[in-house]
């Protein structure tokens, strides 16, 4: 439809010039006969240039949308259309090859500054590792009831500056993995070890069941995702806090759960949770919660292709599943 009413300027026109052609013939004496087959011979090849062009134009326009649908970088359009047919054509190409030049070079300078700012944050969290590190043994070597509350309030700043260095590189989780075969039970009781100043601190009781699976992930990648949750198990504790590990098996998996008895999650909560930013009801009541964990725990389980379940109950708990496929070829030859 939109060709037919580009076109109608140019068919007014030829309407007007056949009209005054008639009018000539007529008044220069020639029959109805020889009028009729000049005008049916003008508006044939009306019709037939009518009909052509729009046919032709409609598959070179169906052919570039083809080929801009193939392209992974569409900004890139003007480097892959076919010479301009007309000076009109050739101006809008080199507008689009000017706005494609102007948007690269923005784009190549926000990557500049978003690769840099990561590189601060990732040297940064290098550096506050070593005083962390110094007030840790410093405490350590001098137990008091003060020094245990400074380890624990120490151990969460290493969760925290963890958090934030895990965030910056959760982009290019490929660049830093070692797939090995781990024992669940011994990447579990690292876990657990980690935050053994901030269980203690809040009386949390542990329950580790028995836990024979072995599977084949990047430790360090899923032991930060335990600590994820496991901070977040303390932060919405329940009175009388309990965490408890268990596994179980699932035909090609082997599925990790962490259970704790903390004031759960609100059922209309429940599927927002991996989202960014996101802190419900329960974030609102406790001022720390950034919307973070969860968020980053579904990322990296994304990055290293393990599935992650949360169920909950208001008032009762929450259970995460972490779920690991195995590999029949490597379980058999184990």
């Amino acid at each position: 439809m939109k060709h037919w009413r580009d076109r109608l300027p140019a068919v007014v026109v030829n309407l007007l010039g056949l009209t005054a052609l008639v009018l000539f013939l007529l008044a220069g004496g020639n029959g109805p006969g020889t009028v009729a087959l000049v005008a049916a011979v003008w508006l044939g090849v009306l019709a037939a240039w009518l009909a052509g062009s729009c046919l032709l134009e409609k598959r070179r326009l169906k052919a570039l949308l083809a080929q801009a649908e193939q392209l992974d970088e569409r900004y890139l359009l003007a480097e892959i259309l076919p010479p301009p047919a007309t000076a009109e054509e050739a101006v809008y190409r080199r507008l689009m090859q000017m706005a494609e030049k102007s948007m690269l070079e923005q784009v190549g300078t926000a990557q500049r500054e978003r690769r840099e700012y990561r590189e601060y944050i990732e040297q940064w969290i290098h550096e506050i590792k070593t005083p962390i590190t110094a007030g840790k043994l410093l405490c350590e070597n001098d137990r008091s009831p003060l020094s245990r509350e400074m380890l624990a309030q120490l151990e969460r700043i290493t969760h925290y500056t963890e958090q934030a260095l895990y965030y910056a590189r959760s982009e290019h989780t490929e660049k830093d993995y070692l797939i090995r075969e781990i024992r669940l039970a011994d990447m579990v009781h690292g876990a657990i070890a980690d935050n053994k100043y901030l269980l203690r601190q809040n009386r949390v009781e542990i329950m580790a069941e028995e836990m024979p699976g072995t599977i084949c992930t990047d430790d360090k990648w899923v032991r930060f995702i335990l600590d994820q949750l496991i901070g977040n198990a303390v932060k919405y504790r329940g009175p009388s806090p309990r965490l408890r590990f268990a596994s179980e098996e699932r035909p090609g998996q082997i599925c990790l759960m962490v259970e704790d008895n903390g004031i759960g999650i609100p059922a209309a909560d429940l599927p927002r949770v991996f989202e960014k930013g996101f802190t419900g009801q329960n974030g609102r009541a406790v001022h720390s919660s950034t919307g973070i964990g969860l968020y980053l725990c579904k990322r990296l389980c994304d990055k290293l292709g393990i599935g992650l379940e949360i169920t909950s109950r208001e008032g009762a708990g929450t259970a995460v599943r972490l779920i690991f496929t195995v590999n029949d070829y490597i379980a058999g030859a184990i």
